[in-house]
């Protein structure tokens, strides 16, 4: 069979339960598609002899019955995962040649499971950036292609995106800071879950903004999403905002029944300029959950129009925090010195060569707006209206909203290029419907309900109710379910 690689996680799962295909042949249909789709740039670091062992180990499992759900099943890793003993930079050249001594939490709890790594897949650097642009690999490319442009897969988490996307791997690990998951999945038609704040743990993940901060998986499908989730998440001592509540199995609650739920419409998310197919996609997604039993209701999250600037000051604030323990004294790239030069100059030649330009910027607003004088104008009132914004949410949960609808994205996928090279404000746009969900804490997904004119991938957000991951997936499941999105690309790579 050659193309397994085209499978689901739940059809491979099932596969392999009923003894139809092994997770060796599985992992060899992944690594054969992957080297094969160098034009993509998705994986910066292949690890094929780490994913046979351990497919032959899965194999070694299944045949005893010992076999988790994601027993076997070939996924590839974001970069900012460490993983024991194998190359993770975080997209930069700061980390040039770094080697982790351990194992990420999440990716521990995923092999623990049996589950397969192919290899590190490329991000924004640090996850900086919508776009994957700012990576030191070089950008990645979404499989998605029109008019002959090579289009951006999103960003931060547009290798994962790129790679589930062109069948390269079963299913991907992402981060999400502002919308580094749901973003690149809307522009590459997956499905992608950023958890609740707390829900999977953030220990051996590079760090950008520690309060917005979440990990999550990057599938083919709502029921593919349940099955990871599933496996990455628990409570983790080792990370003091873990929270410690049981894992409910996601996947036995996605039944399709969302009869009598509530699902809120914020006015708020009307931008002005909005593109009419990103509205009547919307539209659309309101009349498939009402045919579906769900109740719409109006509401106002009347803080909304300050979550981008909020967003903009708090995360770099917390980024410029998190990156001055890269200096090149203990591991990753060092400056060559001049003659008499000392630590500062160290320090600050290594920085510069280091750090890609993004970074910088954002270190740099960060240091400005903790700097004394302006710690209260910026970062404080900032951290005020971050309050304001989660209670709207809160409002609209206490008044019985079940979950609430939105676009994922204000646009179909950019041309690369096309943007890195404007105003950078005009980038940062594109977290416009998903910063309010990071700064509040809460769940959302993005699911591929439709395509543009151009025949590109278009996405829907669902927001839940905090650590109500499963009803959020269900809901996710029935849209998914209404719109029927099949769509692949077209193979040109």
């Amino acid at each position: 069979m050659t193309d397994l690689n085209t499978l689901t996680l739940a059809e491979a799962r099932d596969k392999l339960r009923a003894k139809d295909v092994t997770s060796v042949e599985l992992t060899e249909a992944c690594l054969k598609a992957a080297g094969a789709a160098g034009k993509l740039n998705a994986f910066v670091h292949d690890t094929p002899d780490i994913a046979l062992a351990q497919a032959k180990a899965a194999d070694e499992r299944i045949a005893k019955g010992d076999a988790p759900a994601m027993c076997g099943l070939p996924i590839g890793v974001k970069d900012l995962f460490c993983t024991k003993g194998v190359p993770s930079q975080a997209a930069s050249r700061i980390l040039e040649g770094f080697k982790p001594e351990y194992e990420s939490t999440i990716t521990g709890q995923l092999f623990d499971a049996g589950t397969v790594m192919l290899g590190k897949l490329n991000m924004d650097e640090f996850a900086m950036g919508s776009s994957n642009e700012t990576s030191v690999y070089g950008n990645a490319v979404n499989p998605w292609k029109v008019d002959d442009r090579e289009l951006t897969p999103g960003g931060s988490s547009g290798g994962s995106a790129s790679a589930v996307a062109a069948d390269l791997c079963l299913a991907a690990t992402g981060t999400d800071t502002g919308g580094s998951i749901r973003q690149p999945a809307a522009f590459t038609g997956i499905v992608g879950i950023k958890p609740t704040y707390g829900r999977c743990s953030r220990w051996g993940v590079a760090a950008f903004a520690s309060s917005l901060d979440q990990a999550g998986p990057m599938t083919k499908t709502v029921r593919d999403a349940a099955i990871m989730l599933e496996a990455m998440c628990g409570h983790d001592a080792k990370d003091s905002t873990s929270a410690n509540l049981p894992v409910p199995d996601f996947e036995a609650m996605l039944t399709g029944d969302i009869k009598g739920k509530k699902i809120g419409i914020p006015r708020e998310y009307h931008m002005d300029g909005m593109p009419e197919e990103i509205e009547a996609l919307w539209a659309d997604g309101r009349k498939m959950l009402e045919s579906a039993g769900a109740e719409m209701v109006d509401i106002s999250l009347p803080h909304t129009k300050y979550a981008l600037p909020t967003y903009y000051v708090i995360a770099p604030a917390e980024a410029s925090s998190n990156l001055a323990r890269y200096d090149g004294v203990r591991y990753g790239h060092r400056a060559t010195l001049a003659a008499g030069d000392g630590i500062n100059e160290m320090y600050e030649k290594t920085r510069a060569e280091g750090f890609g330009h993004e970074v910088q910027r954002r270190v740099m607003v960060g240091t400005y707006v903790l700097s004394a004088g302006f710690y209260d104008a910026y970062y404080n009132r900032a951290r005020k209206v971050r309050a304001l914004i989660k209670r709207d949410f809160d409002d609209a949960f206490a008044a019985g909203i079940d979950a609430i609808l939105t676009p994922a994205t204000p646009s179909p996928a950019f041309g690369l290029g096309e943007m890195i090279d404007a105003d950078p404000v005009q980038m940062y746009l594109n977290d416009v419907f998903t910063v309010t969900v990071n700064l509040a804490g809460l769940p959302g997904i993005a699911v591929p309900t439709g395509l543009d004119a151009k025949g590109l991938p278009l996405g829907l957000q669902l927001i839940g109710r905090p650590w109500e991951e499963g009803d959020l997936l269900n809901t996710a499941y029935a849209l998914e379910q209404a719109a029927g999105f099949v769509a692949k690309p077209q193979k040109w790579w």
